[in-house]
């Protein structure tokens, strides 16, 4: 009798597990359905974006037209690749120096911020007009807790309340002069343009300061970004600020777009928003805008649609490039692995029904579920020692496919804006993912752009959780239209770029895993570029600086050590590390910042801050010599006027007379 209770308790169980599995598969048949026949009638726009030949952007027609995009290429669209942060406001020419020989009393010799690209400024934490220095201090102290101490020795040793820091207008020449003239209750990233100071805090705000008199500084705009916008980059050029900013979609009113709060003017419409014709996570707007700095105008404006995963902002004397990361289709990777290197395990039944499920006319996500429960489907049908096999032989069969055809799947958009009138230029894409702005360079209507494919995948829709490997990373050059003309592919095998330089028709790329391969790049034929020759050091370089014509200077580490190496690249073919130096130093702002780094060509010197101080090295003669040290200053940046050289600290600044590198001055900021 227990036995029959227990046969029939089993067959129920039985019969309940065949209902639950029929359920969900008309459930997931008439989801298909419904996709298939709302994503049909679309407005014009398809999901098919897979066999499209031409890559562009295109204008949504309505809000209804948005709300079913971001229906369909969003929420529930998702991937089982790599993902990245978005990188935000820290952030090729070196650091400059404004010139003017107005008296001989004044400042003629004034250096600038270090940028990419020479008379395009970038925001940073120290601006100068030669005559005073603006310094937004990083380190934020809130001494918010001290009323809490009852015991009046351990308060004394605290900083009262009223040390908060602020940003700091502070007279710098002559050095005898040294002084704080003025307090703003504002930290963030700066830009300077024609007695104007713009700030930009917390990511977003920004806000316009009159500066004419330093020693009074006067707000006179306030933009506050509306509700999940933030700004990304921002650029100075010609006297108008280019600001990027990012702002995620809105699945109830996804548009007009506004950029800030009770800001009218700063609306855009439905119909003036792009979306691309690619395959993405669309779950952001990128908004470029032209700002006027003395009334903080919105002069100009656009949006596209993108995805928020890791976007690298590059602005040229002609375009603003925006990217960001994005996945082709893993059901067409998929069913192409499955057939092309899986078909003798696979069962037909599997491969027939994959194939057909590519061919649908519905939105990814809609396929990955199907494939997902085919798979499943699959190997549930099989005995443990079965699946276990069929299981292990996937995993190496998809690490070696990923290998050779990880560019068909790993992808990054780039779109080109027009600085004139902000207008859509054009939309390309290239295999892998950027590391940083250095990564891009326009020259001569040619875009060059530098990639790291195959770093970290998983294919958790086959059950694979670990990272398959097998980076490389390669060249792209791409026309004026952002289609490829050439390319370089399969550098540093299992190895990811750590820092990247282009200068005219030359590239400088660092590899790293072990040692640290440097790679000149011969750019000058675009339909044929070439790696022209190779160096292999210990350590790496996470930024490359040009000194001279046939000198580059790399800095990074080696071991727990910062290191600075100086790059002879007078042979293409033979490159060589002329010199090196390590410091006993664990870090520098400049592997983080490029903004960090100085170069003096008068003085044939360079600065960078690091951990005890601040660190001067002269280049004289293809060598490097470390002139001199600046200790016990938390040092954040340094700047020249004239011959002197004020180096920035969270603490104080020191100016050196830049002839015999003797302190002549030093100011404590508090």
């Amino acid at each position: 009798m227990k036995f029959l209770t227990k046969e029939i308790t089993t067959k129920k169980a039985m019969s309940l597990v065949a209902v639950i599995a029929f359920a969900v598969l008309v459930a997931i048949s008439i989801y298909v359905n419904r996709e298939s026949e709302k994503i049909s009638g679309f407005g014009g726009i398809k999901t098919d974006f897979y066999k499209r030949d031409k890559v562009s952007m295109e204008k949504f027609k309505s809000e209804e037209d948005f709300k079913e995009y971001v229906e369909v290429m969003s929420g529930d669209y998702y991937s089982y690749g790599f993902g990245g942060d978005l990188k935000t406001l820290d952030s090729s020419a070196p650091a400059g120096a404004m010139e003017s020989r107005a008296d001989s009393e004044g400042p003629y010799r004034v250096s600038t911020t270090n940028v990419q690209v020479e008379g395009i400024d970038e925001p940073d934490i120290v601006k100068t007009d030669g005559n005073d220095i603006y310094f937004s201090p990083e380190n934020f102290y809130y001494y918010r807790f001290d009323n809490m101490l009852q015991v009046d020795d351990i308060r004394g040793i605290l900083p009262p309340t009223s040390d908060i820091r602020k940003l700091l207008s502070i007279k710098v020449f002559p050095p005898a002069d040294l002084d704080i003239q003025a307090k703003i209750d504002k930290l963030g990233s700066l830009l300077l343009t024609d007695g104007t100071l713009v700030v930009f805090s917390n990511s977003n705000e920004i806000t316009g300061y009159n500066v004419s008199d330093p020693a009074s500084p006067k707000e006179i705009w306030n933009l506050k970004l509306s509700k999940n916008n933030y700004i990304v980059q921002a650029r100075l050029s010609e006297g108008k600020i280019y600001a990027i900013t990012q702002q995620y979609i809105n699945h109830t009113n996804p548009c007009p777009v506004r950029l800030f709060e009770g800001n009218e003017s700063s609306l855009i419409p439905c119909g003036d928003i792009y979306y691309p014709a690619l395959p993405i996570s669309a779950d952001v707007t990128f908004s470029t805008m032209i700002l006027d700095p003395k009334s903080g105008e919105v002069v100009k404006k656009v949006s596209f649609v993108g995805s928020s995963g890791a976007s690298v902002i590059y602005m040229s004397d002609s375009a603003i490039y925006a990217t960001y990361q994005y996945d082709e289709s893993i059901v067409k990777f998929s069913s192409k692995f499955l057939k092309e290197k899986f078909q003798d395990v696979a069962p037909v039944w599997l491969l027939d029904k994959v194939s057909k499920l590519d061919s649908y006319d519905i939105s990814e996500s809609s396929k990955i579920a199907e494939l997902q429960f085919l798979w499943n489907q699959y190997i549930n049908s099989l005995d443990d020692d079965e699946a276990l096999r069929v299981r292990n032989e996937l995993t190496n069969r998809l690490k070696d496919y990923f290998k050779e055809n990880s560019r068909d799947l790993e992808r990054t958009a780039i779109a080109k804006i027009n600085v004139d009138d902000l207008s859509m230029d054009g939309l390309g894409s290239v295999p892998g993912h950027l590391l940083n702005q250095f990564a891009l360079d326009e020259y001569l209507e040619n875009l060059r752009v530098a990639t790291t494919v195959g770093e970290q995948f998983s294919f958790g829709i086959f059950g694979v959780w670990d990272a398959l490997g097998g980076s490389e990373n390669d060249i792209y050059i791409l026309d004026k239209n952002l289609k490829e003309k050439g390319s370089i592919r399969g550098l540093g095998v299992t190895e990811r770029i750590y820092s990247a330089r282009f200068i005219q028709d030359k590239g400088y790329l660092v590899t790293f895993r072990q040692t640290d391969p440097f790679y000149v790049l011969d750019l000058s034929d675009p339909q044929n570029p070439i790696m022209a020759g190779e160096l292999k050091i210990p350590g790496f370089s996470s930024y490359l600086h040009p000194i001279s014509e046939n000198l580059i200077v790399g800095i990074g580490q080696d071991g727990s050590n910062v290191k600075v190496s100086l790059f002879d690249v007078s042979s293409s073919k033979n490159p060589k590390e002329a010199d090196k130096y390590l410091l006993s130093e664990y870090w520098t702002d400049v592997s983080n910042t490029h903004r960090a780094f100085l170069m003096d060509q008068k003085h044939e010197i360079f600065f960078m801050p690091s951990g005890a101080g601040g660190y001067i090295f002269s280049y004289k003669g293809g060598e490097l010599n470390l002139v001199r040290v600046v200790s016990n200053i938390q040092a954040k940046r340094a700047i020249f006027i004239n011959d002197y050289l004020y180096i920035v600290g969270e603490d104080r600044i020191v100016v050196l007379n830049e002839a015999d590198w003797q302190k002549i001055n030093e100011l404590e900021l508090r």
